[in-house]
């Protein structure tokens, strides 16, 4: 349940006053709706209603509208976007199930071959009201962004071929089955031709635009295979508006595949307007056009998470600002969550130098 804090302090005061008017869970990304300041949220179930949309007013105190998206399963979901005049919601067959896990089943599974879809409703419409558009199957936890283009609702977030959660199926390795999903993929559909369970939670940054004219989804990556990359962020003055540029965490697929842990070994900004051509070098691949990305590395060792853009106060550029993220040196074993005065925060321009800073 969100927690309210105060401000000056940073104490947590309790449980939010709406706790009990938003009897369910709640979405650890709540979008901020552009120019009303509506606060969007979504929750899910493992029981009827499954999925629920609700919109907040902007000052914290009421709930506006609350709306049963009439899902016919639940999803293992924790994400919403939002654009000017929609809420975009995702349904992707992450699936938590009591019945199964009754049977002596995983309570959530991957279920590839079932369908993925994502839907755009009015903000304060009904399930009625969602346009559904059918897409490629895939595993998604997290979205960029997504904004308006003409007759299009576009939508930026990390997709991969397989869910992380909740791991291998019974019986199979775990070390081996995170070993070979963190692998480098070599070709531009996101396989590896020699094993098609290499490579299968390596995540790469997709779009999805969606037509609201004519009912059609095109949906292509944004980045190749140089590196996988999730936990996406932008500048949030652009939340649901067009953004040239977003952030992601990195991940070192070599120490992922070394520790059967996903860690994330650096940043990376891209340049969404942007392009530059990748080259697949197996087989039959040809040059990719991808978006433009600068990468910060950390030290050997050194992973971070958490990232977080700090936008420069009166600045006008959408990239003037900080990068923000927790760093833990393993070598040193410097920076603990849990204890704020050692934390090990990394504060950057992107056109300077990576500093660190312990704070």
């Amino acid at each position: 349940m969100p927690q309210e804090v105060d401000i000056s302090t940073q104490e947590t005061l309790g449980d939010w006053e709406l706790t009990k008017s938003w009897n369910r869970t709640f979405t650890s990304h709540p979008k901020r709706a552009p120019y009303s300041g509506e606060l969007v949220i979504m929750g899910v179930d493992g029981q009827k209603p499954y999925f629920e949309v609700g919109v907040l007013s902007a000052d914290g105190k009421k709930i506006k509208t609350r709306v049963d998206a009439n899902y016919n399963r639940c999803t293992f979901c924790h994400d919403i976007r939002v654009t000017e005049k929609y809420n975009v919601i995702i349904d992707f067959p992450l699936v938590v199930d009591m019945n199964r896990l009754f049977n002596g089943g995983p309570l959530i599974r991957f279920e590839k071959e079932q369908f993925a879809r994502i839907g755009v409703m009015p903000r304060y419409g009904d399930a009625n009201s969602i346009r559904w558009f059918d897409v490629a199957t895939c595993s998604v936890f997290h979205l960029f962004n997504s904004y308006e283009d003409d007759d299009e609702v576009v939508a930026r977030g990390y997709q991969a071929r397989e869910a992380i959660i909740p791991g291998p199926e019974l019986g199979l390795n775990k070390f081996e089955w995170f070993s070979k999903g963190f692998k480098k993929i070599k070709s531009s559909d996101g396989t590896n031709n020699e094993d098609l369970e290499e490579g299968l939670l390596f995540a790469r940054t997709y779009e999805w635009r969606l037509n609201m004219k004519t009912g059609e989804a095109k949906e292509k990556y944004l980045t190749g295979n140089e590196f996988a990359m999730d936990m996406p962020f932008i500048n949030e003055t652009y939340t649901g508006l067009k953004s040239k540029y977003g952030y992601t965490q990195v991940v070192d697929s070599i120490a992922s595949f070394n520790t059967g842990i996903v860690k994330y070994g650096g940043l990376a900004k891209l340049y969404f307007d942007e392009k530059e051509c990748e080259n697949f070098a197996l087989g039959k691949e040809k040059l990719q056009q991808m978006v433009k990305i600068e990468y910060h590395m950390l030290p050997k060792n050194a992973f971070c998470s958490g990232a977080v853009f700090g936008p420069k106060v009166g600045a006008l550029e959408e990239d003037a600002g900080w990068i923000i993220a927790f760093v833990h040196d393993e070598d040193t074993n410097k920076s603990e969550v849990n204890n704020l005065t050692e934390l090990l925060t990394w504060f950057c321009y992107f056109d300077e130098c990576p500093k660190s800073r312990k704070y």
